[in-house]
């Protein structure tokens, strides 16, 4: 007799034991390579390459939706941009048409919003006011 017509079993080294054994389980779903129905019991280590390439194909729709979520993201961030220097521009034009003198602050290089020529306009922490 062969292997196959008992089952061998390479963990315990001897005929698989089935239903005694914890590795031994009921799988039913779909086989990932011929897309057939499955409703089969077998050794839970023999199911590995089937379920890893489940995975496999799992891991890479879930990539591609993240994907996808992200540029829907982006496309967003970019409109809420618009709108911002819309108002902002709009905002502008309002304070302008009533002759209010405004100056736009160029973004620097360093991206900070203040540099040390400005004041600082906080006081220090031995500064508090008392009003």
């Amino acid at each position: 007799m062969s292997k196959e017509d008992h089952k061998w079993c390479p963990l315990i080294k001897k005929d698989c034991i089935e239903r005694k054994c914890a590795w031994y389980m009921h799988i039913r779903g779909m086989d990932p390579n011929t897309g057939k129905d499955i409703d089969h019991w077998g050794c839970a280590v023999s199911w590995m390459p089937t379920l890893l390439i489940e995975n496999s194909q799992q891991q890479r729709s879930t990539s591609s939706a993240v994907e996808s979520f992200r540029n829907e993201m982006v496309k967003a961030n970019e409109t809420n941009i618009d709108i911002l220097s819309a108002t902002a521009n709009m905002y502008y034009d309002l304070l302008e048409s009533q002759g209010v003198n405004v100056q736009l602050m160029e973004p620097s290089e360093d991206k900070t919003i203040l540099d040390n020529k400005e004041p600082n306009l906080l006081p220090n922490n031995n500064e508090e006011t008392n009003q």
